[in-house]
């Protein structure tokens, strides 16, 4: 497989530490409020690459974390502590936002069909593990107390810039435009490890530690994890390109000085979901969930569908108009495979070619609208029959996970409801009997508008359900 790696700034081939097995983290969301469509558009491509690695033959331990602690969310003490920000909209403990919220958002990957990693841990599990590495990084001299807080001191980091591309006098004072400069701090891009001594003095969560009662820097959360669950070798560290730095850069310069050796050989991005004014958000604007997009009548998985047409390292424009186009042609797609017949007769002559074009689509940097075209060649291919074509549908959907197959299964209806079907008939059949007329028009009229044509032949009377 070959992938983009931010860490080298090319398409590399993927070559794990240890054959057949991908150690595979991806950062997880603040469960403060719900996510957004541009942020689960990240998840999307986290799934697909997960899958579509087991699609190739490995197997992939997947973790991710939850920040249930607002507090982590900067690397200096400034700006907002969103948990509590959260707390006070809702008129709620912390602990009862962070609850909601996740359950929220995992409603939502599931209505995306993106799949729940194999390991999904809370920030706030972990403090002594945080701990832990803090004072390693102390005792080896990488870290340093200034006014009752812990931090990293980047210029004791090698290489802190390469992932970034980034050279400090491209930076502002901090790391982001809006954090003001921390005094505490040898210089402007050290960053926060433990803070004791915080502007946040009424927060609800804080710990134990060494250096005094308080709480961890928003980075340690992910080398913790990380490390306490994959090991010190980690083979793909996923998340969105506004994760590259400060974030990500942070956990590598902790992580490689706390372990002594290299963290990560292959770090992916995905680029933002843009709506017409820019990076989608949740404070601007008409604050878009896949509640909203429902309560409005799509599919989700037609957000999903919207999402694999695209490059995942592409920039992606959000529009209404954009997103009726690509339910219009999911349901299209949709409608084709709920016509091929499923009498069983499977043709193996082409399944291996369109097989391996699959696999090559996963293969070129995860190009999922190269998946999504093997599908529409495996339709459009005379050569193969019905039950060939869903043989082959069904398991590519492994890794698109569009639910294609499924709708085979729409048509098939309960026993409650064939028992009045059946009884219907009978009762039009005595009506034509007793030459009523009126009363079995009725009756098969009644039928059609639940969405059940009769068919009349010499044999008897049959039913089929109407397509929409």
């Amino acid at each position: 497989m070959k992938i983009y790696n931010t860490l080298t700034k090319k398409v590399d081939t993927f070559t794990p530490n240890e054959e057949n097995t991908v150690r595979m983290y991806t950062c997880g969301p603040t469960v403060y409020h719900y996510a957004h469509i541009g942020n689960l558009r990240t998840y999307i491509f986290e799934d697909i690459l997960e899958k579509g690695l087991e699609y190739l033959g490995y197997n992939v331990l997947r973790v991710m974390n939850v920040t249930d602690v607002g507090h982590l969310e900067n690397d200096s003490d400034t700006g907002e502590d969103k948990m509590q920000k959260g707390a006070e909209r809702e008129h709620k403990s912390v602990y009862e936002i962070a609850d909601f919220y996740e359950r929220a958002f995992f409603q939502d990957c599931a209505k995306l069909n993106i799949r729940k990693p194999k390991v999904v841990e809370r920030a706030t599990k972990h403090i002594d593990t945080y701990i832990k590495i803090i004072e390693n990084l102390l005792d080896k001299g990488y870290a340093y107390i200034s006014n009752g807080n812990v931090y990293f001191d980047v210029s004791k980091a090698n290489n802190y810039y390469e992932l970034s591309g980034k050279n400090p006098d491209e930076l502002f004072v901090g790391v982001r435009d809006t954090v003001e400069e921390d005094k505490s701090k040898r210089n402007p891009y050290d960053f926060g490890l433990w803070f004791t001594v915080s502007k946040f003095s009424n927060q609800e969560m804080k710990w134990d530690s060494p250096w005094g009662v308080g709480y961890p820097g928003w980075h340690i959360e992910c080398s913790g994890i990380s490390y306490k669950f994959l090991g010190e070798y980690l083979d793909i560290h996923c998340g969105g390109v506004d994760n590259i730095f400060p974030h990500h850069t942070n956990e590598i310069a902790q992580s490689e000085a706390f372990l002594g050796h290299k963290w990560c050989n292959y770090w992916v991005h995905g680029e933002h979901l843009n709506d017409s004014t820019g990076k989608m958000s949740k404070s601007k604007g008409e604050f878009l969930t896949i509640d909203l997009l429902e309560s409005k009548g799509y599919n989700p998985l037609a957000y999903r569908y919207f999402c694999l047409g695209s490059h995942y390292r592409n920039q992606l424009v959000f529009s209404y108009e954009a997103l009726d186009a690509a339910e219009n042609a999911y349901k299209k797609l949709k409608n084709r495979i709920k016509k091929l017949d499923r009498t069983p007769d499977l043709h193996d002559d082409k399944v291996d070619f369109y097989k391996d074009k699959f696999k090559d689509a996963i293969e070129n940097d995860l190009n999922t609208s190269s998946m999504l075209t093997v599908v529409y060649d495996v339709l459009k291919d005379d050569e193969l029959t019905d039950f060939t074509k869903l043989y082959l549908i069904e398991d590519f959907d492994k890794v698109l996970s569009l639910d294609l197959i499924d709708e085979l299964e729409e048509n098939k209806i309960s026993d409650e409801t064939e028992s009045m079907i059946m009884k219907k008939i009978e009762e039009r059949n005595i009506a034509k009997k007793n030459k009523d007329f009126a009363t079995a028009d009725k009756i098969r009229d009644e039928l059609f508008d639940k969405g059940i044509r009769l068919i009349d032949s010499r044999e008897g009377t049959t039913y089929e359900i109407i397509e929409e």
